[in-house]
């Protein structure tokens, strides 16, 4: 390749570092709030409730991501949707609290989940789970890697560990139902799917409405690791759509993930 065709080439690696410096910064300042009084509000008609923390790590994050990229777009769960987003090639997506139910509760498992998505790609990924001590990253050309680690999924064996609400086992198939063991609920999906990248489950099935900033810095980060997350049709995700929602899914990896999202398709409305 050409020195001139190299200067061209995006940066994923500098976007990598500059996100994963925001989470930590944004989880930390979270941190602070955990396990102590904070005020807490309920939005989208008293369905889903956001603290003062995740308005704060967003505050943090938006500061200072745009400030070093005010040409790349916004999107957020707890910022009012900008429909200029999609005029941009490049755009951060981003969770504050990945989980904020589990945070107001005070339990460890939620993160901060930042993307960096490059024409509907996520090109550049990090959760950051400071409770825990877990950072998770990846770049589109890199390897997954977890607090510095490569990580991979595992190889499936006769009994696979799948991450699945209760309410949905019953309308699987009943063959696939015999092979699979269920995982007690984990609150922080993009935590659940970065669960599958390091290999302590094998797979985890979505309720439909989930979201952009839910899924696309743990989708790098598993695909990254061997995995894949599909719709249950077996198509890849699209991000920074008109609609940042998205119908029901699978993440797994291998003969896996085919046979999960076959027993999954009962679940999607057609």
């Amino acid at each position: 390749m050409s020195e001139t065709a190299l200067s061209i080439v995006p940066a994923w690696d500098e976007d990598l570092e500059l996100i994963l410096a925001a989470a930590v910064a944004a989880g930390d300042t979270a941190l602070g709030y955990f396990r102590k009084s904070f005020g807490v509000h309920w939005k989208n008609e008293g369905r889903s409730p956001v603290s003062e923390a995740d308005l704060a790590a967003n505050d943090i994050l938006k500061g200072r991501l745009l400030a070093a990229r005010p040409d790349y777009g916004w999107l957020s769960e707890e910022t009012d949707d900008d429909e200029t987003r999609l005029t941009r090639e490049t755009v951060f997506v981003v969770d504050p609290i990945d989980g904020t139910r589990a945070f107001i509760s005070g339990k460890d498992l939620w993160c901060v989940s930042v993307a960096v998505v490059h024409r509907g790609q996520p090109v550049a990924g990090v959760l950051y789970a400071p409770a825990l001590g877990e950072v998770f990253q990846a770049t589109l050309d890199g390897e997954a890697r977890k607090n510095g680690d490569a990580i991979a999924v595992r190889d499936a064996g006769d009994i696979l560990k799948i991450a699945i609400a209760e309410d949905l086992i019953g309308k699987l198939a009943l063959p696939y139902r015999k092979t699979m063991l269920r995982v007690s609920h984990v609150p922080s999906l993009a935590y659940r799917l970065a669960m599958i990248a390091d290999g302590r489950i094998d797979g985890t099935v979505v309720k439909r409405n989930s979201h952009d900033w839910d899924l696309a810095a743990a989708d790098l980060i598993l695909s990254r690791a061997g995995g894949a997350l599909r719709s249950v049709d077996g198509e890849p995700l699209s991000y920074n759509r008109p609609i940042v929602t998205h119908g029901v899914l699978g993440a797994a990896s291998g003969s896996a993930l085919s046979a999960l999202l076959a027993a999954s398709r009962p679940l999607e409305p057609h």
